[in-house]
């Protein structure tokens, strides 16, 4: 039976470094020559990086990458019998494609050009590119590609149009960003089109953090009975090689291309991880900064950072009010020894005393409420963005989208930062992140983990005392914002309808908020953000 290897290739491409890119393709390329690859399969759109978004309207930004196309496929004319599947932008006809090329030996084999253009959620590839309708197969050792491009195996008519073409192997470059159940669903995506064109399907994944999106890698290979015969590691550059036969069979040859799939707290941390290390490093920022106040979120914030970017280029600020338990501070110092931080402790009260004495004639007569609360958050955010001025590290916040939904944070106070690690991450998943990352070392001190939540903004205040609690929270925010469900269907569903009811409210008067706020890695199959797109003035209003 006719057979060939076929190497993948899990690429951390940044968005607009063409030259970059091609260098981490050229050097996929000699890895899988090296390793006896016969095709080479980069990811989606490799060489602009994705998404490329309003880069492509720039027509210098795509006569660059054509160039280094046509570099690489020079470059690579001495890699005998390899068939490189290299991701880019084409242009023809006054159109642009999101397209794959297949060089070989210095020659052009083909071109295939995306028939299928995703338009929702993350993606808006119809605001920029064309579809096709043309197959591509080529053969390798009598062995018959066919190639889609990601959202191609969603559908039928791609795959079937390459299988009636007389491909054996379906090669797919993805750019999928990850979010919670997205492994399992490519996974059942890609067995239907396997079972469906009696293709084997190799799928070569991107990796890395750009912007709010997270790839997440997990690339794998499937049997043309739809059976997973390999699977690469999750967020993790390389190069791993299957072999393919003309019947559909496939088998993993390098010692990384069969392994597990992580659950989901180490799924959604390493992709937080990742996250950060790329969103620092790829926009030169030399590290962060977090503001700890002895609370669970600044305490998974912190961890993250460290795993991300190393102790050394991390450090933490206690800010302590008037208000602030000594135990926060305790716990909050206990947890920078721990991970080897710097930690400094600036007292607030002089600044909050200044305003508060600044603002006495304007206050005369009017009662106490959230606003003098808010002052001593926006002097913590004064205070971290003035640090980070000083020293160029970036101000990571720590507010979780369990507060980002209902507005239970401070703009220009806690919202005050450049990256929000966990805006995405509702605080039910932050507790069991917590826990997670103590299974093995106690990194978090226990007391952070147990405590009511509190902002500590005035005396004896918890979490709770004015949102639901957040088991409750979290499922009608999940059910509302993630799954589009209406409040009666949520309250039809078991949920307290006054919670029902006030948590809708706080989403609509808050958006305005979250506008404002810093992006942050989507871990959800909804985040707010990109595929998060509500009004802020907006007069229609949900009853029960």
């Amino acid at each position: 039976m006719s057979a060939a290897r076929v190497a993948i290739a899990q690429i951390n491409a940044c968005v607009g470094d063409i030259k970059g890119n091609a260098a981490r393709v050229l050097q996929s390329a000699h890895s899988a020559h090296q390793q006896g690859a016969d095709v080479l399969v980069t990811p989606e759109l490799v060489l602009t990086g994705y998404p490329p978004e309003d880069l492509l309207l720039r027509p210098h930004f795509v006569e660059t990458q054509e160039a280094a196309l046509d570099q690489l496929r020079r470059d690579t004319a001495g890699l005998a019998g390899l068939h490189l599947l290299v991701g880019h932008v084409l242009a023809r006809g006054g159109k642009l494609y999101n397209a794959a090329t297949v060089l070989c030996e210095g020659r052009v084999v083909g071109v295939y050009c995306k028939r299928e253009l995703p338009n929702y959620s993350v993606f808006d590839e119809q605001r920029y590119f064309a579809e096709a309708d043309q197959p591509l197969v080529f053969e390798v050792k009598g062995v018959r590609f066919g190639v889609n491009i990601c959202e191609d195996m969603w559908f039928e008519r791609a795959p079937r149009a390459a299988a009636q073409a007389g491909a054996q192997v379906l090669l797919v470059p993805n750019a999928s960003p990850y979010n919670t159940g997205k492994q399992d669903e490519r996974l059942r995506v890609a067995r239907r089109c396997a079972q469906d064109t009696g293709c084997a399907v190799v799928y070569a994944n991107l990796v890395g953090g750009q912007d709010e999106l997270v790839f997440d890698g997990a690339s794998f290979a499937l049997d043309a009975q739809g059976q997973p015969a390999a699977r690469l590691p999750d967020y993790t550059e390389g190069v791993d090689v299957v072999e393919v036969d003309a019947a559909g069979a496939v088998r993993p040859l390098s010692r990384h291309a069969d392994v597990a799939p992580y659950c989901l707290e180490e799924q959604v941390w390493n992709a937080l991880v990742l996250s950060v290390r790329d969103y620092l490093g790829k926009n030169g920022f030399p590290g962060a900064i977090i503001g700890l106040s002895g609370g669970i979120d600044s305490a998974v914030v912190l961890a993250v950072a460290v795993d991300a970017l190393g102790a050394a280029n991390v450090r933490t600020v206690m800010m302590p009010s008037r208000y602030t338990a000594d135990i926060s501070q305790t716990d909050a110092g206990d947890m920078a020894q721990r991970l080897g931080v710097r930690h400094d402790d600036i007292a607030i009260g002089p600044a909050v005393d200044a305003f508060e004495a600044m603002l006495a004639p304007q206050f005369a007569g009017l009662p106490v409420d959230a606003t003098e609360e808010n002052i001593q958050a926006r002097v913590r955010g004064t205070l971290l963005m003035a640090l980070s001025n000083k020293t160029g590290h970036l101000v990571l916040t720590t507010g979780n989208k369990s507060e980002l939904t209902t507005g239970y944070c401070t703009l220009y106070g806690d919202m005050a930062g450049g990256f929000a690690v966990i805006k995405d991450v509702p605080k039910t998943l932050v507790y069991r992140l917590a826990e997670w990352r103590n299974r093995e070392h106690e990194v978090i001190p226990r007391r952070i983990i147990t405590r009511p939540p509190s902002a500590e903004l005035r005396p004896d205040q918890t979490d709770q005392d004015s949102l639901p609690p957040y088991d409750i929270l979290d499922g009608i925010m999940e059910r509302y914002m993630e799954r589009n469900q209406s409040a009666a269907e949520i309250v039809a569903a078991g949920f307290p309808r006054p919670a029902v009811e006030q948590v809708v409210r706080l989403i609509r008067i808050n958006e305005y908020k979250r506008r404002q706020a810093p992006p942050g890695p989507r871990i959800t199959p909804r985040a707010f953000g990109r595929d998060w797109r509500y009004p802020v003035t907006n007069g229609f209003r949900e009853t029960v």
